[in-house]
């Protein structure tokens, strides 16, 4: 049986997925990125060879997702900078010297495109997606087609001004949605109450009305920032994945009151706004679709 193998490299772990031709995910694994120069790029290729080892046979296709823009031939990514050393310009067909082709993508892109094969997107045409987590990430499917932009920068939501006159975050965007609501910066934001969003949403369920206060404020501007994407693309749905998902009914419900408020319904039309169903596989689920190259260009 022909089958498809997905790579999610990510910063702290690497995801696997082997996928049958319908997407049926036949085997899953994940393991620790070691991010020292190359390392990433060895595991990897140990495991795509164990894998082919055990099925007696080459996959039919291999697709790996990452951070940072995605080259235009879609060979390896073009820009990624401050973490994951050696990843720019890192060719992945030389290095793997396998008989399937390799198609390199961005993680956000390739984790839109697994929900739209796979998972909470499918029979969608209009879809944009937003994953919370250390950071916020995103993409965006208009007509079936994912928005890549002139150099594949399309889609990093995150990096949106919700506040024109906030601080500048790491690509120099003012008051950024990725600084509203992401983790990397929450003890900032908490004045060191709090290092984790997970804390945050226990510490306000618990009744903790300081923690209340941060947190449905964070909502509050992801609230602002979803209304402003509907607006922009007008989508048939939005969906959010990533870490920060998890918190369930304690983000959805004041989500939804929010957007309640904020959201431009004419003729009595709203956009369903829900969670990811394919979790932590997702980026590799979508790099694993062998029609990728199909969906992509």
């Amino acid at each position: 049986m022909s089958y498809s193998i997905g790579v999610d490299l990510g910063g702290t772990n690497i995801k696997i997925v082997v996928v049958s031709d319908d997407g049926s995910v036949l085997d899953y694994r994940t393991c620790d990125t070691a991010d020292t120069e190359g390392s990433w790029a060895q595991t990897i290729k140990t495991n795509l060879h164990e894998i082919e080892t055990r099925r007696v046979q080459a996959p039919c296709h291999i697709g790996i997702a990452a951070p940072g823009l995605a080259a235009k031939d879609g060979r390896s990514i073009a820009y990624m900078q401050g973490r994951l050393a050696g990843l720019q310009g890192f060719m992945w067909d030389e290095f793997l010297q396998l008989s399937s082709r390799v198609v390199v993508l961005n993680d956000a892109h390739a984790a839109l495109l697994g929900e739209v094969w796979q998972g909470a997107a499918k029979g969608y045409r209009n879809v944009i997606l937003l994953t919370l987590g250390t950071g916020v990430g995103g993409a965006v499917l208009l007509d079936g087609r994912l928005i890549k932009g002139q150099i594949g920068r399309a889609g990093h939501l995150g990096h949106t001004s919700i506040n024109s006159d906030g601080t500048p975050d790491i690509v120099n965007t003012p008051g950024s949605l990725e600084q509203m609501i992401g983790n990397y910066n929450l003890s900032d934001r908490s004045k060191g109450r709090f290092t984790s969003t997970r804390q945050l949403v226990e510490a306000h369920l618990a009744g903790d009305a300081e923690a209340t206060t941060i947190w449905l404020r964070s909502i509050h501007h992801l609230a602002a920032a979803i209304v402003s994407f509907i607006n922009a693309f007008d989508p048939e749905i939005v969906i959010i994945g990533g870490g920060i998902a998890q918190a369930g009914a304690a983000l959805f419900e004041p989500l939804r009151r929010d957007l309640d408020r904020f959201e431009w319904r004419p003729m009595g039309h709203h956009v369903p706004v829900i969670a990811a169903a394919l979790g932590e596989k997702a980026g590799a689920i979508g790099a694993a679709n062998p029609q990728i190259t199909q969906i992509d260009l």
